[in-house]
């Protein structure tokens, strides 16, 4: 059940006859939402402004009118006009009380099944495998699980790809450095680590400013390791064999690194390689249905106009053509995204493919998408879905001494290092206290470390909008103060230690609830917020950005913050008010966790 549907449907039939255009209608009604100020009400209006100035009326004079239209209902208890025309609204304590009963029996907690239920592919991480996963791929990987996550609570059907990098110069650059550069003996002990070492090694060879991925040059062990690459593009029997000798081991160091993140498994993982032997069917294609023309020896598919650029810099400077071959034969990444297009709309017949990559590649995607359309791919949603970069204390973005790019596994260790010490520190001092704490295990300790170094990682970064940067800061993020997972993992481990504590069976509560009681404004509130629950994953899901849920998260901790000190659970005056507030707890314990479940997120029973 989500609250802010249930509002639009009442004023739907009263703000259609208003609507000057009825396209519109739609926009009107998202003008309801939460109200900023609770102390105003629990949701605000704010439509009466633009509706009043297409009926030439005033605001308030305006909403006076949807007022009073408004049919006999069981959800809205005021309704007032307040400054230049806004609507505040109080819904009904009986209603809310109602409604926080019935999703307890619900596993969803509230929120509906998709209407209609839409299939997505989701391209997230899509790491170059020739080298450790490392921090550039952080917050694809992260953000595309989350949203993952989220369409499927949702009832959507989604297909995940790994668009991984098996293919490119990458591998030219380790077949060169393994010919030439390799200890044989750091080889066998850890193939990825040897790799990795060759890969800086041979990049740190080239001319100082040169890219891995331009060419031609005419520097000799770039030019020698482009000439490995194209070796191994023609299917050269001994650069293809170390090719195959490498992906094992790349392919088992990237999934250790998912499987310590919790990273849910790819349905596909497709890589570079996969796609090859279709690119030359591609461009073809494109040439023979007239999209695409040569040009000056390349392929090239001319800007919305018609006109193909004369020159490169001109190339570069036009929206959206794009080159598809260049002239030495060689295919680019458009080429290959155009095949990946190609195959996802033929097995997998989606409404929506997003791809989750960082901000600097907009221009790529923009014209890309471009291509796409125009190849006859306009009836499926594409959508970019950007993200910033992660910064060190300097707030640059981080990478390590020797110029390569910091690996994803030490800065696991990092925040687990600090969520053990930071939980050290918190019990040494409650002790100091007097305070009651938990004689845990080295094992155990180990274990809620875990669970919050990695929850603290994946929360810092999904607690930001994707579009901006974070300062990766692993005390910070283990805090159990603020908006960070260790502050929610201990709410919801507090409202286990409640039922604990009282040795009661939380399962009544989710078969059987008790009757709901919200005498106190604190109830009340906490109610409100459980039931917003639904508009959060809604608003995550719509708009692609999960920072909307734990933003939720943030409203419904604090709410429960005050719920806890100032009304009494196992305590309660009466049994029917100790069973109502068991209730709340029990509810709040579960929102948590499954918010937190749908950010990738575990918790822990104890803290």
């Amino acid at each position: 059940m989500n609250l802010l549907t249930q509002l639009r449907g009442l004023f739907e039939p009263v703000l259609a006859p208003l609507a000057p255009d009825p396209a519109k209608l739609a926009d009107y009604l998202g003008m309801i939402r939460p109200a900023a100020n609770p102390d105003h009400g629990d949701y605000q209006a704010n439509f009466a402004m633009p509706l009043a100035k297409a009926a030439g009326k005033k605001p308030p004079e305006l909403a006076k009118e949807v007022i009073a239209a408004l049919p006999a209902n069981e959800v809205v208890e005021s309704a007032a006009v307040a400054g230049p025309g806004f609507i505040n609204l109080k819904l009904k304590s009986d209603f809310l009380a109602a409604a926080v009963r019935g999703i307890a029996t619900d596993p969803k907690l509230g929120v509906p099944p998709a209407d209609p239920p839409r299939r997505f592919v989701i391209d997230y991480s899509s790491p170059n495998v020739a080298k450790p996963l490392h921090v550039g791929h952080l917050r694809s990987t992260i953000i595309g699980d989350a949203l993952t996550r989220i369409l499927r609570f949702q009832g959507h059907t989604v297909v995940t790809d790994n668009h991984l990098g098996d293919w490119g110069t990458q591998f030219g650059m380790l077949i060169y450095g393994y010919r030439n550069f390799l200890d044989k003996a750091a080889y066998e002990a850890d193939p990825v680590r040897e790799l990795a070492r060759l890969y800086v090694h041979v990049r740190n060879q080239f001319r100082k400013g040169d890219d891995e991925d331009e060419g031609p040059t005419d520097d000799p062990v770039k030019k020698a390791c482009q000439e490995e690459t194209a070796r191994l593009h023609r299917g050269e029997g001994d650069n293809v064999a170390l090719w195959r000798e490498f992906m094992p081991h790349c392919l088992a160091d990237l999934h250790t690194v998912y499987d310590r993140l919790g990273i849910l498994p790819f349905d596909f993982e497709h890589g570079e390689s996969f796609y090859d032997p279709m690119l030359s069917g591609i461009v073809d294609r494109l040439i023979a249905t007239g999209t695409a023309v040569v040009s000056q020896g390349a392929v090239v598919i001319p800007n919305a106009a018609g006109r193909v650029p004369a020159t490169p810099d001109e190339l570069a400077k036009e929206e959206p053509p794009a080159l598809v071959r260049k002239r030495d034969g060689a295919f680019t990444y458009t080429t290959s995204d155009l095949a990946t297009v190609d195959y996802r709309v033929e097995h997998f017949r989606p409404d929506a493919m997003l791809y989750v990559v960082d901000f600097r590649q907009a221009l790529h995607f923009k014209t890309f998408f471009a291509q796409a359309r125009r190849m006859g791919y306009d009836r499926v949603e594409l959508t970019h879905i950007s993200f910033g970069s992660v910064l060190g204390p300097d707030r640059k973005p981080k990478r390590t001494r020797d110029g390569g790019v910091e690996e994803l596994l030490p800065l696991v260790s990092e925040a687990t290092a600090a969520a053990l010490a930071k939980y050290e520190a918190n019990a040494a001092e409650r002790r100091s206290f007097g305070h009651e704490v938990p004689e845990l295990g080295d094992a155990e300790k180990r274990a809620i470390a875990d669970v919050i170094g990695v929850g603290a990682i994946k929360y810092a970064d999904l607690s930001q909008n994707r579009t901006s940067d974070y300062v990766f800061d692993a005390d910070r993020m283990t805090s159990t103060e603020g908006n960070t997972a260790a502050y929610m993992q201990y709410a919801y481990a507090r409202c286990r230690s409640i039922f604990r504590e009282g040795g009661v069976d939380e399962a009544r509560f989710r078969t059987d609830p008790p009757a709901v009681v919200l005498a106190e404004p604190a109830e009340r509130a906490l109610a409100l917020q459980l039931l917003r629950f639904p508009e959060a994953v809604d608003a995550a899901a719509a708009d692609y950005l999960p920072h909307l849920v734990t933003g939720y998260l943030w409203d419904l901790a604090k709410a429960y913050s005050v719920f806890f000190e100032s009304c009494p659970v196992l305590k309660a005056p009466t049994p029917e008010l100790r069973d109502s507030r068991l209730l709340l707890v029990d509810l709040v314990g579960r929102v948590i966790k499954q918010a937190l479940d749908l950010l990738g997120i575990r918790v822990v029973e104890r803290m």
